[in-house]
């Protein structure tokens, strides 16, 4: 991780060590490029590179084009300063439960629909964090979750399930690390088979299991050192076995649930938990350093408007599952007038 000269880890070290839009570029560019070897945005050739003199563009000796640090980033196409986004990068790594666009709108001085497409253009560089890990190992917690009003305070004519219950919520399935790694997924139900796949696609067969004694989990010795603790009858913890870490997860995640968003949107789940898995992941690090994190991250990803708020719906019509919905975050999409765009 790059560390920059001075250390910002409140609101106002972070507007003095970045006065104006030039000290944004150079910090960027340390991050983009961290041993000075600059890399054209258009056709990736770092052979000769020219200095453009007016503002802080560069000129591909081989594609003849120009280029500046946002070319291939989210930032590409944003009118925003780098310093408002830098701003907006700080504030949603160090609100434990979120920001929403409302009050970043008001923060940082943009509209609400600016904040909004801002907050879904950092959650896909939450979600090219959260993907392409190795799997856990070690002791594991194992848990679901429900988000979603309760029927009760529906509209009638809005109650699909009048029994109430988990039946119409959107069910989350989350791991925790005992060593901290929360990984979270958007499910389909909370059936066996979705569970347990979940399960097997994320951690080590031979690992250290700890479930409560849904159902569901019946059959993970086959594979794992499953345990579990009977929540039903007043039992929470014997010894090492228990659930308490990630429980402690989803109380962040509906506090920011019905607190700080109070709802989300079915279509737009996966990126608010790639949001609060990320943020959860990096409680080890400084504010400034979670920021950094994040910027790290930020090459070869590219959103427009229309690809957010269509994104999910090509998905669902090619008939992708909604557990590899948060695969959307990096992997490219086909839209008419472009060839891919991510």
């Amino acid at each position: 991780m790059v560390k920059f000269s001075k250390p910002y880890d409140s609101l106002i070290d972070l507007l003095e060590a970045f006065p104006d839009e030039e000290a944004c570029i150079k910090h960027l560019e340390r991050i983009r490029w961290p041993d000075g070897v600059i890399i054209c945005g258009h056709c990736g050739s770092s052979r000769k590179i020219h200095r453009v003199t007016r503002g802080h563009l560069y000129r591909c000796a081989d594609c003849k084009k120009q280029f500046s640090v946002r070319k291939g980033t989210i930032f590409e196409e944003s009118r925003l300063p780098l310093r408002k986004w830098f701003a907006a990068f700080w504030l949603v790594t160090t609100q434990r439960k979120g920001i929403n666009s409302c009050q970043l709108h008001r923060e940082i001085g943009v509209t609400r629909k600016t904040a909004w497409f801002m907050l879904g253009r950092i959650r896909k560089v939450a979600g090219k964090m959260s993907s392409d890990k190795g799997l856990m190992r070690g002791e594991v917690e194992a848990d679901e979750t429900f988000l979603g009003g309760k029927e009760k305070n529906k509209h009638a004519d809005q109650r699909r399930h009048p029994d109430g219950g988990g039946k119409g919520k959107q069910v989350v399935a989350g791991l925790r690390s005992r060593e901290g790694e929360v990984r979270l997924m958007q499910a389909e139900d909370s059936s066996k088979a979705t569970l347990q796949s979940f399960v097997c696609r994320n951690v080590a067969a031979g690992a250290t299991v700890y479930t409560d004694e849904h159902c569901s989990y019946m059959g993970l010795g086959e594979s794992y050192n499953h345990q579990r603790v009977c929540h039903s009858v007043g039992e929470y913890v014997l010894g090492d076995i228990h659930t308490n870490g990630i429980e402690s997860f989803w109380a962040i995640l509906k506090r920011g649930y019905y607190g700080v968003f109070h709802h989300f949107t079915w279509k737009h789940l996966y990126r608010y938990l790639a949001e609060f898995e990320i943020r959860w992941n990096m409680s080890g690090l400084q504010n400034g350093e979670r920021m950094d994190a994040l910027l790290e991250h930020i090459p070869g990803l590219h959103l427009t408007y229309k690809g957010l708020i269509t994104a999910w719906a090509r998905a669902k019509n090619r008939g992708s599952p909604l557990s590899d919905l948060k695969n959307l975050l990096v992997q490219p999409i086909p839209v008419q007038g472009r060839a891919w765009v991510s």
